[in-house]
């Protein structure tokens, strides 16, 4: 979209509130793109696990928080969190202060280096559960949006088996959503034909 382009301009999902432009931001530069970096997905499985039972809006507003409360999710760094380091962050009214979530974000840093250890990557790890392929949802409106899918029920079942927290279906679908391992842009939002010509594998 170009620099100047009103921000009404161009068509996008039904979900997004175009009255907020960091929401308008994170759609239009981030979500539904893939990601392969190991460093920022780990920042979105910390994001989504937070933000279960909250709105994701909740948790972008604070992003900044995070990325200060948790080394900028240096993994190595969040893994080597001792308890003094969890009662300073629930002081920190930047991040959600719930004892549960912090403490999962420290137990999920230390899971995720040992799937990078087995697999080379959590990257690889992750991608392998939609077969290194974006799957591409056709969504015309609200009410065809899914919570969960066979993947993400898959993926889920995984991560708890090797001991992760707060990554039920939901949580792993919306972090699929995020990060490109599926296409849920609607049918007439601008990005969906724009990932699909930009990211298209073979």
């Amino acid at each position: 979209m170009p620099k100047n382009e009103n921000v009404n301009d161009v068509c996008r999902c039904p979900w997004l509130d175009t009255s907020k432009p960091d929401y308008v931001q994170y759609h239009d530069k981030e979500w539904g793109v893939p990601v392969y970096d190991d460093q920022k997905l780990f920042e979105f499985l910390t994001l989504e696990s937070a933000q279960a039972g909250l709105s994701w809006y909740t948790i972008l507003k604070r992003r900044q928080g995070y990325h200060d409360a948790f080394a900028n999710f240096d993994v190595h760094a969040v893994a080597a969190f001792d308890q003094a380091k969890v009662e300073e962050l629930m002081l920190n009214s930047n991040i959600i202060r719930n004892r549960g979530k912090i403490n999962a974000t420290i137990n999920n840093a230390k899971l995720f280096i040992d799937i990078q250890r087995e697999f080379g990557s959590f990257s690889d790890y992750m991608w392998a559960f939609v077969n290194h392929k974006t799957i591409v949802n056709e969504v015309s409106d609200l009410k065809d949006y899914q919570a969960t899918s066979t993947e993400s029920d898959a993926w889920s079942k995984d991560l708890k088996k090797r001991g992760f927290k707060f990554v039920g279906s939901t949580i792993c679908y919306a972090h699929m959503q995020a990060c490109g391992m599926v296409n849920d842009h609607s049918l007439t939002c601008y990005k969906r034909k724009q990932i699909i010509e930009q990211y298209q594998q073979c």
